[in-house]
């Protein structure tokens, strides 16, 4: 079977036939009641791609996520491939042996029908959400640089044995549909007037800027080829705020169906520039007496996540490194530190997250999926003052990448407080 042909028996659920369609399932009975009759529905599901549901019974609560045969966000014009629910099965199983509590606890998948059933997370709420109304999250920094740093290290050859970890790299290179469209909508589409771009009209002048700019797409273009052939590590490949659930005190990570072998920094990349772009939308969100609190304690979450990838990483370097690549027999088993060699590496890994978050700065104000903390700003005129500044941003990231974390707080101070239209 094809990876574009619907299997068989494929039937999307609904509401109203979810409870017969999973009556049988020893699992979902035993977590949400025995009595499918007893169960309620509802939909909740509010990405780009999939149907998302919630089921309640007098035992508890489950998720249950199907793929749909096409982008959701789009419609049926663009067919993509229920297989993607598998590669997200398999992520979320590799995740959760390489940083265990990081992601929901899975009870059920049917590829046939491309649906998992999950833990249902609860208090949490979805950590964009959480941004745009200025709350804040204890913890959060640390938690994602730990997993950052824990899928990237165990999901690699630094780590792996090198048959599983090239039959891994095999078995998610057949994410392809997916693949294209980060290829597509984070490396490319930004830099022309592609067919699903769409901008605020106020910033049309920033946005001839940019294209205006061959070293910028130059740059985005050697972005992409990291992207499609550094095949170092397992990656999330969609790790943003929107793929983040938390509580006031508890930090969980979801949806990883763009899951790709690819480099060490994408996922910290694109994390980082989601909290930008939190960070440069937070005047539209915040009143003045706030605001400068809040935004600070953003760019605190910036530096702990950094901070925290890099510790974890040092820390895995020392005590798991146990695979094909930097062995320790040309360093430690001959008396030598392999700190030099380490450090190189981890600058490597910054150079690229740096790029990364750069482009991605970039496609979620000007290509098809955009984010929440600008997209609810109902002030055009506003918007495009502050999507300017991350804009901007992402264009220095690319052309002149940051050597920390501290230089890429003061570049994003630097640009908050520019006036750009």
């Amino acid at each position: 079977m094809g990876l574009n042909e619907i299997p068989k028996g494929y039937e999307a659920l609904t509401v109203e036939t979810l409870p017969t369609r999973l009556a049988s399932l020893a699992d979902v009975k035993a977590r949400v009641g025995p009595d499918p009759e007893s169960w309620s529905v509802r939909e909740v599901g509010d990405g780009n791609l999939n149907l998302v549901f919630i089921v309640t019974g007098p035992a508890g609560q489950l998720v249950v996520k199907q793929a749909l045969p096409y982008v959701r966000l789009v419609g049926d014009s663009w067919p993509l491939p229920l297989k993607r629910a598998f590669f997200e099965y398999h992520a979320l199983t590799r995740q959760a042996a390489r940083d265990p509590g990081m992601v929901p606890q899975i009870y059920h998948f049917d590829e046939t029908q491309a649906l998992i059933v999950m833990e249902y997370l609860s208090p949490h709420i979805i950590l964009r959400g959480k941004l745009i109304k200025g709350e804040r999250v204890q913890g959060l920094g640390p938690a994602l640089g730990k997993f950052c740093a824990r899928t990237a290290f165990r999901g690699s050859d630094l780590s792996m044995d090198a048959g599983q970890k090239k039959a891994d790299t095999a078995l998610f290179a057949g994410n392809v549909e997916l693949c294209d469209i980060t290829e597509q909508l984070v490396f490319t589409d930004s830099y022309y007037d592609a067919e699903r771009n769409h901008h605020t009209p106020e910033l049309q002048p920033a946005v001839d800027r940019l294209r205006a700019d061959p070293a910028v797409k130059a740059a985005a273009q050697m972005m992409l080829m990291r992207f499609t052939s550094g095949g170092e590590t397992l990656m999330h490949g969609d790790l943003h705020t929107g793929s983040v659930m938390c509580t006031d005190s508890d930090t969980k990570v979801i949806d990883p169906e763009f899951a790709f072998y690819g480099p060490f920094g994408f996922d910290l990349g694109m994390l980082i520039s989601n909290y930008l772009m939190a960070y440069f939308s937070q005047p539209a969100h915040r009143p003045p007496d706030g605001l400068d609190a809040y935004q600070d304690w953003l760019l605190s979450v910036i530096e702990e996540t950094s901070g925290a990838f890099i510790e974890e990483f040092k820390h895995l370097w020392a005590t798991q490194r146990a695979g094909i690549i930097y062995p320790r027999s040309l360093w430690e088993d001959q008396g030598q530190s392999s700190d030099g060699a380490r450090d190189g590496l981890l600058t490597h890994i910054w150079n690229d997250a740096m790029g990364f978050c750069g482009v991605e700065l970039h496609r979620r104000i000007l290509t098809l999926a955009h984010n929440a903390d600008f997209e609810t700003i109902e002030d055009t005129a506003a918007r495009a003052k502050l999507e300017a500044r991350s804009l901007d941003l992402g264009r220095s990231l690319l052309l002149r990448r940051p050597p920390d974390s501290a230089a890429l707080v003061a570049m994003a101070r630097a640009a908050n407080a520019e006036d750009l239209l």
